[in-house]
């Protein structure tokens, strides 16, 4: 019991000290931006003011993600789950996405969705919030090439299927973008933990995303894994349960 106690204190003291940490920066920049301008260094216009508008964004997505984060660790944000075809709404966010890579040769979204998939047991919803997270980031790090989305079962290998026994589909998100050094790979679902925290600081990710689609998919009874190379891209892969749940 004392080390567990201790384990929580020590989770709680990691947590604090990296949230004052994901939260100074964009303080800073607010700060100086309203020294600057309270002194007149820096002239007011919509440059400045859409930085600050930015950075206050920024600021806005941490506080939400680190809330629900806290619920999903907490047990109290719900998941309702259902029977669910998967290829109409991995097709739905897809779609959501191909429209912003219009006009653009390099990159392209692509998907693999055989007719045959049996239907799964998940919360729409929360299903939709994993796919939107790791395509976000998938081409966020994809300058060129190809994201893809794909959909399978693979029922022939039970051993890596739940614990219970219980079939399940597969989705996975695939990128040929920047990929991830193999000593970076372990720590990719922890919270607050990215491998270029510079570049990720302008692109605006707080680094608890990942964090959040790793509960999700638990507590909808799957796993989520990953497979990276540096330079030649990554694989994010997640499982649901296989309509009916045993």
């Amino acid at each position: 019991m004392a080390n567990d106690l201790e384990g929580v204190e020590q989770r709680r003291r990691e947590l604090v000290g990296d949230l004052t940490h994901e939260l100074r920066t964009p303080l800073t920049i607010v700060k100086g931006y309203l020294e600057g301008l309270a002194d007149g260094t820096i002239e007011p216009g919509p440059k400045t003011y859409g930085r600050l508008v930015r950075e206050a964004e920024r600021l806005q997505r941490l506080i939400d993600d680190v809330q629900q984060l806290s619920k999903l660790e907490a047990g109290y944000l719900p998941i309702e789950a259902q029977e669910l075809a998967l290829p109409p709404l991995i097709m739905q966010v897809c779609d959501r996405f191909s429209d912003q890579l219009l006009g653009m040769d390099t990159l392209q979204l692509t998907t693999q969705l055989p007719e045959d998939l049996p239907p799964v047991w998940g919360d729409p919803a929360r299903i939709e919030q994993v796919l939107v997270n790791l395509l976000s980031n998938a081409l966020r790090h994809t300058a060129a090439g190809a994201v893809s989305v794909r959909a399978y079962t693979d029922l022939a290998n039970t051993e890596k299927e739940s614990r219970s026994g219980q079939e399940l589909l597969w989705v996975e998100v695939s990128d040929t973008g920047a990929g991830i050094a193999p000593e970076d790979v372990p720590h990719v679902f922890e919270r607050f933990w990215r491998a270029d925290r510079s570049r990720d600081r302008t692109s605006g990710g707080s680094g608890i995303g990942l964090s959040i689609c790793r509960r999700l998919v638990q507590l909808q009874g799957g796993t989520i894994t990953v497979q990276s190379k540096l330079g030649q891209g990554s694989t994010f892969r997640f499982s649901l349960p296989i309509y009916p749940v045993i």
